[in-house]
């Protein structure tokens, strides 16, 4: 099931990779540049990041340990490394580099880090606990772990309005849940943190509205984001619907910003942990 989950995930990013870095989606570089500034990130260190995306946290994690650093970005969705790689020569930063990697059968050797980052990724594998322990595990005594997940209300109100429309169209399709449902408040992402064996994270929630200048916007942002999976199983018929619905929504209700609500985990490891 969890090869299942990786592959939907893998397929979802890959198409929305042309959507990605569009100037409505600006929320994946701001909470990438928050979660490395919560992070407190060393001159030199070693970092892994994973589900890295297009570089959000990944190339502030590169500026903030400088050149006698080092950043790996991983990511299940080769597009999305494509042009995480490109920023990265534009920036001209020479101590990052990407590679397509699944976060349940990482290559790296357990404490060889000084910190993992993982930022709206932990959720796209079914059991979070153990994915959690598998980041944890290549954290380095003293080293620093963070794991950024949605909060409550995703994209509210727009996102009812788009389930509303695919669920008009393909009532197969319609979801109620949502994959970060399970720890998109303290307790269930402490839960988490707890079962993977992580004593006393700091946890700070930060609710955030994200401006929505036009309909089109909103769409872009479907395009863009983990909406897109359900968009691509859509023949061209079901889709302009969706698309008009969701148009129409956000200019009868006059909608300006969806909510983006994030919590944000901390910890650090002992420097007397032990390892296999």
């Amino acid at each position: 099931m969890a090869g299942d989950a990786q592959h939907r995930a893998a397929s979802t990013y890959n198409a929305a990779a042309d959507f990605y870095d569009a100037s409505p989606l600006s929320f994946w570089d701001y909470f990438g540049r928050r979660t490395i500034e919560l992070a407190s990130l060393s001159i030199g260190s070693r970092v892994l990041d994973v589900c890295c995306g297009t570089g959000a946290s990944a190339l502030p994690a590169a500026e903030a340990v400088g050149p006698t650093g080092n950043v790996i970005g991983v990511d299940l969705a080769n597009q999305l490394l494509e042009s995480a790689r490109t920023k990265a020569i534009k920036k001209r930063l020479g101590n990052i580099e990407f590679e397509v990697g699944d976060m349940l059968s990482m290559r790296f050797p357990a404490a060889s880090f000084d910190a993992v980052v993982c930022v709206f990724g932990i959720f796209f594998v079914p059991d979070m606990a153990m994915a959690v322990r598998e980041l944890w595990s290549r954290v380095r005594p003293g080293g620093r772990l963070a794991v950024t997940t949605w909060g409550p209300n995703f994209c509210e109100p727009a996102n009812d309005a788009f389930w509303c429309s695919i669920k008009n169209v393909r009532p197969d399709l319609y979801k109620g849940f949502n994959p970060w449902d399970r720890i998109n408040d303290l307790a269930g992402l402490r839960k988490i943190l707890d079962e993977a064996g992580i004593a006393s994270p700091k946890i700070i929630a930060e609710n955030r509205l994200h401006p929505i200048k036009s309909a089109e916007d909103w769409w872009t942002i479907v395009l863009g984001s983990g909406y897109r999976g359900t968009i691509e199983r859509l023949n061209l018929a079901e889709r302009q619907k969706v698309k008009e619905a969701n148009l129409a929504f956000i200019r009868d209700e006059k909608i300006s910003a969806v909510e983006t609500n994030v919590l944000y985990a901390l910890a650090t490891k002992s420097q007397t942990a032990n390892f296999k």
